[in-house]
This record gives structure tokens, C-alpha cells and sequence, in this order.
């Protein structure tokens, strides 16, 4: 399909924030960006016409209960079957920090077998608090997430992190088996990382949450459906990097990589 056609529909309830920053990122893609309120795509329910989905961070509704969950449950009500029948077609769904916590929370993410009725994973309180900070990390996965196979195995991604609730957990008594499948099932996407890309090793603050084995992202096996803590949209020009004056001004950042690759997956396969 050609770029200027491609149509990414970003979610928008109370408390989100960094809605703008993505929407500006993918307009500059050239594809048709439209930042809609979640009341509105309740009523509507036209998943169908977009070809991307995209779910931005910050607070929704204020974290009550617990990160992402409101939220979830909101949406799982409303327009489940839709955001189901969304993923099963093999489109593309993000969640970035709060987006991260509602796919986990709705079962989308980790998916081990489709959605699961309950999580299976959490996103738990930091380790260290509130964390904003800029952190590094690495790309992991070998292919099965195909919305980023332009982004080279290896890469080290600079971007900033905002959360109090980013710490990825498995439950204790499946913890060792849960884990293994990410790793087999390839859904591991990025990893909290040094400069040099060696493991954080759980570190802090260069693992800035206590996430377990530096985990920053994942995705489904199917690996259309991905999330991650860290914002690439608040990375995405150039002059948005810490480095800049440092390093020169160039006018893309380390986030640029990661929508661009999106859209490139979205020509190819619609």
C-alpha cells in the first residue's frame, strides 16, 4: 500500500500524555496520523478503518488501581471484539509506557497463546520510584517482530523513560518457564543496555526500573502487537537528544529508526 494511504488511529483518554509527540513523528512519516479521544472510538467502534494502532503513554486516569488498568478494562468492554479481531488480521498495535501497561493488562501482551483472559505478565512499581531519565537500549529480537526488522539486531536506541510502574515481572511460580518462552518464542525486543550495548545486568539507573533480565519491550509471537516503556517519540528529531551539542545537530534522533521502520513493514504487507 502507499505511504500517504496508511491511516494510524492514536488513542487518547485522560491522563495519556505524549499523544502529540507521536502524531507529529508519524505525520512526518507521511502516513494520515489522527489523535481521537477513546470515548469517540467507543462509540464509533471503526478499528477498521486504520491500519496501525497506536497507544501513548503517560497516566491514564490518574494509575488508580493500578497502571493501565482502568484503562484496559474500559476498553475491553467496550471495544474488545473489534481490538481483537484488529490483532488477529496481523496490524500493527503499539503501546509505549501506559500503552505498555494496557496491552499487559488487556492480555494482548505476552500473548503466550492469544490473548489471555488474565495478565501474565505485570509492569510493577520501580524499583527506584519515579524515573525520567534518557537510558539506552538494545535490540534483541532476531525477526519474529516484523514491524522493526529495519532496525538492525544489535541496535542501541537513546531514549528517554518517564514512569513509576515500568518494572517487568512474571508471576514467581511461572516465572523460569514464562521467561524461556519469551526467549524461544523470540518476543523479546529490547533490553535495557550500557554504551556499549553489554547488559545492564539489572543496574541501576542504567536499568532504570529493576525490570527483570533489563527487559524494556516485548512483543506477541505473532509480533504485531508490541510494547515498550521507553518513549522513541520523544526522541525522534534531532535536537530532541541530550548529545546534540556535543555531538552536532542532525535532524533525526535515535527514535526515528523505530517509526520508520513501522511504516516500512506497513507498505510491505498492506
Amino acid at each position: 500500500m502507499k505511504r500517504h494511504d496508511i491511516k494510524v488511529l492514536l488513542m487518547r483518554a485522560p491522563g495519556t500524555n505524549c499523544d502529540l509527540e507521536a502524531l507529529r513523528a508519524f505525520r512526518d512519516m507521511g502516513v494520515q496520523a489522527e489523535l481521537v479521544q477513546s470515548q469517540k472510538v467507543f462509540k464509533t467502534k471503526n478499528l477498521d478503518d486504520y491500519n496501525i494502532i497506536f497507544f501513548p503513554g503517560g497516566f491514564s486516569y490518574g494509575d488508580y488501581v493500578r497502571s493501565g488498568a482502568i484503562w484496559a478494562k474500559e476498553m475491553e468492554y467496550r471495544i474488545g471484539k473489534e481490538l481483537k479481531a484488529f490483532v488477529e488480521e496481523g496490524k500493527p498495535v503499539i503501546g509505549v509506557c501506559n500503552g505498555f501497561q494496557v496491552l499487559v493488562e488487556t492480555g494482548f501482551l505476552p500473548g503466550f497463546k492469544g490473548k489471555s483472559i488474565e495478565p501474565e505478565a505485570a509492569l510493577g512499581n520501580s524499583t527506584h520510584g519515579y524515573q525520567c531519565r534518557w537510558i539506552r537500549m538494545k535490540k534483541v529480537n532476531k525477526g519474529s517482530c516484523q514491524m522493526l526488522n529495519s532496525v538492525e539486531e544489535g541496535t542501541i536506541l537513546q531514549t528517554p523513560v518517564a514512569h513509576g510502574e515500568g518494572r517487568f515481572i512474571l508471576p514467581p511460580d511461572k516465572l523460569e518457564q514464562h521467561l524461556k518462552k519469551l526467549y524461544d518464542n523470540d518476543q523479546m525486543v529490547f533490553r535495557y543496555c550500557r554504551e556499549d550495548g553489554s547488559p545492564a545486568s539489572g543496574e541501576w539507573p542504567i536499568n532504570p526500573n529493576g525490570a527483570l533480565d533489563d527487559i524494556a519491550g516485548i512483543c506477541n509471537p505473532e509480533g504485531n502487537v508490541l510494547g515498550l516503556m521507553p518513549h522513541p517519540e520523544r526522541a525522534y528529531y534531532g535536537h530532541l537528544m541530550p548529545t546534540w551539542t556535543s555531538t552536532g545537530l542532525n535532524k533525526y534522533g535515535d527514535g526515528y529508526p523505530f517509526f520508520d521502520s513501522v511504516i516500512k513493514f506497513t507498505e510491505k504487507k498492506f
